[in-house]
């Protein structure tokens, strides 16, 4: 096998060409058996694998900067820089990670998990370099539906100035993770069917190159020449008008046409940008038929393509039937999704309704920004959107929605721990972002059925923004029976007893009830408390409760600093009362990946150890009486 032949960085550039593509056939039997075996991304991966090998033939991964957008795309990368063994515990706690860390590997240049980065880290390093009088290349890898987000146009126009070089590459699969949409996505198309202008390019060129002397002169001469002939065979030339030069389309799958011009990019003295055509999922029919559900696959039997486990239903799809119910009874109810319709849950409100669904790409500031329009023109508008990538929005919150108290409502779907994509994916600042802004309410469900009655609540009754926040995976179907109605800022009761008071925030329902039948197995009388609001606080169910309690512990998946436990604190301080407080919370800090339950257990978020803190807690209050 050719695949074994790459044991570190550089083994690549020993490779004939035929090697180099059986290496490229052997990488994509490699990608797929792992990740049928162990979950991963496998559709982006199988795009780029001769992209990736072109770039380490002509580039060094080592010294020169090959920066990922949102790098879910690494996966040969990490293989030709001698990762391959890692695959086996790829994505798992203290194993290999899905995306580029740099912590991993001096060939990882930038921690990449979010996308319409890679222009702007690019251009950093550009400048460094330069201010240092360094000699290595920059290549920032973006894909087309990375493109349509707001920051990687801030990035151009300002790389339109540079007088030294810098490499784009434009993986242009027309996907991000749903079908790509808006005008760059049309004026790509334009460009991909540009080939008479690609045939007279290489025509000429081939005819000048006999003409001794002169020959190349003119090339030169025709490639300086900005309002040439791309002009009239390229509709709009979008990035030359920039001032940026443009190469390509080339076939993304062609080694050697990939090889060619990148070493012809690394010669412009400016920035370049190189248009690469791919196929997401290439190699494996089942992800070319369905390359969203392929984007980021569970285990899979490879032969057909099904998921190896089943589940039941999951919080986004009883967010998509709510959302499908309502809208036969609301005409003003609208869903905006920043290129996530499937992820979300949203595919059906499309296919239902599609003149009241918006898909902006990926640009979740102006996904924001739009629903307050839509608003104000008297619409009702639902934003869903996973909660880390809301955090980009945070200013569009404040200002373009809360501030006016418009009737936006925000579906958080992956709020809390993720699991297997780590730090950039997870959702654990939501409830201190979102709490932090005036007129927000924010709500957290129990079960599955808490959450469709906030959902009605949020579209129907509430007349201001609002968010809703849920988590990755199955939906839990505990407390059925317990189905008071919402009521803005109030929280609900489940068990009223004495002693201690367990108040739990949304996904911890399970978490709370072990902790809860654990204290009482011991002799203690345990309350517990489903807050349901996190901001408004509900204080006259607090003002209640340090009464009868001597002490409150608040368990929620968030951070500690600004989360639900730290007001709770702040608010049992300032009455003055005696009543103790433990916060169970998330560590401030970043955590890494790993499988939902040994995360938990890592940050003592676990049953057990939320115990321990408790029992250890009354026992010094009773030695201190």
């Amino acid at each position: 096998m050719v695949l074994e032949k790459i044991q570190k960085t550089g083994d690549v550039r020993s490779l004939d060409k035929k090697e180099l593509q059986d290496l490229a056939d052997e990488i994509r039997e490699f990608l797929i058996d792992n990740i049928s075996r162990n979950g991963g991304h496998l559709g982006s991966n199988l795009g780029v694998v001769e992209l990736t090998i072109a770039l380490h033939l002509v580039f060094d991964p080592a010294t020169d900067r090959i920066i990922w957008d949102v790098g879910h795309q690494c996966y040969t990368h990490k293989i030709l820089t001698g990762r391959k063994d890692g695959f086996e515990n790829l994505r798992k706690f203290g194993g290999m990670s899905g995306f580029p860390k740099r912590g991993e590997s001096e060939c990882d240049s930038f921690d990449t998990g979010h996308s319409s980065t890679s222009i702007s880290a690019g251009l950093g390093y550009v400048a460094a370099r330069d201010l240092s009088g360094e000699d290595y290349s920059v290549i920032s890898v973006i894909g087309d539906g990375a493109l349509t987000g707001g920051m990687a146009y801030e990035a151009l126009n300002n790389a339109a100035r540079l007088h030294t070089n810098f490499i784009i590459v434009l993986n242009d699969n027309e996907m991000s993770i749903a079908e790509n949409v808006g005008g760059l996505s049309s004026y790509l198309s334009s460009v991909r069917t540009a080939e008479p202008y690609l045939e007279i390019k290489s025509g000429v060129e081939d005819a000048l190159n006999k003409i001794p002397v002169y020959g190349t002169r003119m090339i030169a001469s025709i490639r300086n020449t900005k309002n040439g002939i791309k002009q009239i065979f390229v509709p709009g030339m979008l990035f030359e008008n920039l001032g940026i030069k443009y190469l390509g389309p080339v076939d993304g799958h062609n080694i050697s046409k990939m090889t060619k011009i990148f070493r012809e990019a690394r010669k412009v003295p400016g920035p370049v940008v190189v248009h690469v055509n791919t196929i997401k999922g290439k190699g494996y029919g089942p992800a070319l038929r369905n390359p969203s559900r392929f984007h980021g696959a569970e285990p899979f039997d490879v032969e057909t393509g099904v998921p190896k486990n089943r589940h039941q239903a999951s919080y986004a799809n009883v967010f998509s039937t709510v959302m499908c119910k309502l809208g036969k009874t609301e005409p003003k109810l609208c869903a905006v999704t920043a290129a996530m319709p499937d992820g979300t849950g949203l595919k059906r409100f499309r296919n239902m309704y599609p003149d009241r669904f918006f898909d902006v790409g990926i640009a979740e500031e102006h996904a924001v920004t739009f629903a307050a329009g839509l608003a104000l023109g008297g619409m009702i508008p639902v934003v869903a959107v996973y909660s880390s990538f809301l955090q980009r929005a945070y200013d569009q919150m404040i200002h373009d929605v809360c501030m006016q108290k418009l009737h936006v409502v925000f579906a958080l779907d992956r709020a809390g721990l993720v699991g297997s994509d780590g730090e950039t994916h997870h959702g654990t600042y939501d409830l201190s972002y979102l709490s932090s802004i005036p007129g927000m309410a924010v709500l957290a469900p129990k079960n599955k059925w808490e959450l469709a009655d906030m959902l009605r609540w949020a579209v129907e009754q509430h007349d201001g923004p609002a968010a809703i926040r849920y988590p990755r995976g199955e939906a839990c179907d505990l407390f059925r029976s317990l189905r008071a109605p919402i009521v803005y800022g109030k929280s609900e009761i489940l068990y009223d007893e004495k002693e201690i008071a367990l108040i739990f925030v949304g996904s911890m329902l399970e978490t709370a009830v072990k902790v809860r039948e654990y204290l009482r197995d011991i002799g203690y009388s345990c309350s517990l408390i489903n807050a349901r609001f996190v901001h408004p606080l509900d204080e006259e169910m607090l003002l209640r409760t340090v009464k009868d309690h001597r002490l409150i512990v608040t368990i929620e998946e968030n951070v500690r600093s600004g989360g639900f436990g730290d007001h709770v604190l702040e608010f049992v301080n300032d009455i003055g009362c005696g009543t103790r407080v433990i916060n169970a919370a998330l560590p401030d800090e970043f955590i890494g990946h790993g499988s939902v339950e040994i995360l938990r257990k890592e940050c003592l978020l676990d049953p057990e150890s939320i115990c321990r803190r408790i029992v250890a807690e009354y026992a010094g209050m009773e030695q201190d009486e």
